[in-house]
């Protein structure tokens, strides 16, 4: 299905259905997801885009009701696109769908401002229950990182856990997430805008705060990381 507008459904409904833009760089993936969505009959699927730049264009022209986002696409980094459609509307319920282990990545696409977040591994009737959860106000996440963020904000964390892993900044974890799909260096720089000098003085730091002694342990450990396994670069990684 080419990226773009959908027509709306012919069928009437007692009810208009809510409106879902579909935002995925894999032609695969969203007509999957479509599929799933127009079988519902509360929701529809108003328009696809296979980039940051095309979601957030159709995302002003279209005003959905909720957006349904990839995390890893080319051009402009999932955790900017989520902050760039919280500027655009701040009440854009926004749903995170990834390969990317939720371990590491949900507690900070939730900080960015989306509203759930969902393995790819998850089947198409959950998508769409996620979905009816984020628009009537819920946050999506599996029941196992739930429970792991009521406990990081009820009680301090215990040794080894997740909350003493090493805080990186966003734009430190938008260059180790792209160091784990073996990216270059001017490629990174080039995706994120910024100099090369830039991109490795981002490593450099990302190397100190992980406690890795070499450019090989820092790309193991973002290989591993973007496996849903971080911390196997070091056994002992701390906020330095």
């Amino acid at each position: 299905m080419t990226p773009g507008v959908k027509k709306s459904s012919q069928h009437a409904s007692p009810q208009p259905r809510r409106r879902i833009l579909v935002v995925d760089d894999h032609p695969l993936m969203r007509e999957g997801i479509a599929r799933w969505i127009e079988r519902a009959p509360d929701l529809e699927v108003c328009g696809e885009a296979d980039n940051a730049a095309a979601g957030l264009a159709l995302a002003g022209k279209l005003k959905p009701d909720l957006i349904l986002i990839d995390i890893s696409m080319p051009g402009r980094s999932g955790l900017d696109f989520i902050r760039d459609l919280q500027a655009l509307d701040p009440n854009l319920p926004v749903l995170v769908l990834s390969m990317h282990g939720e371990d590491l990545y949900a507690n900070r696409v939730l900080r960015a401002g989306a509203r759930g977040y969902l393995m790819k591994g998850v089947g198409g009737s959950h998508v769409v229950k996620s979905i009816r959860d984020v628009l009537e106000g819920r946050i999506a996440v599996s029941p196992k990182m739930m429970s792991q963020l009521l406990q990081e904000i009820s009680m301090p964390p215990s040794p080894g856990s997740r909350a003493e892993w090493p805080r990186l900044s966003d734009r430190e974890f938008e260059i180790l997430q792209l160091l784990g799909e073996a990216r270059s260096t001017k490629e990174i720089a080039e995706q994120l805008r910024l100099s090369p000098k830039t991109v490795e003085s981002h490593r450099l730091r990302l190397m100190r705060k992980l406690n890795l002694k070499s450019a090989a342990e820092l790309l193991r450990y973002a290989i591993l990381s973007r496996q849903g396994q971080p911390g196997a670069g070091s056994s002992d990684a701390g906020d330095r």
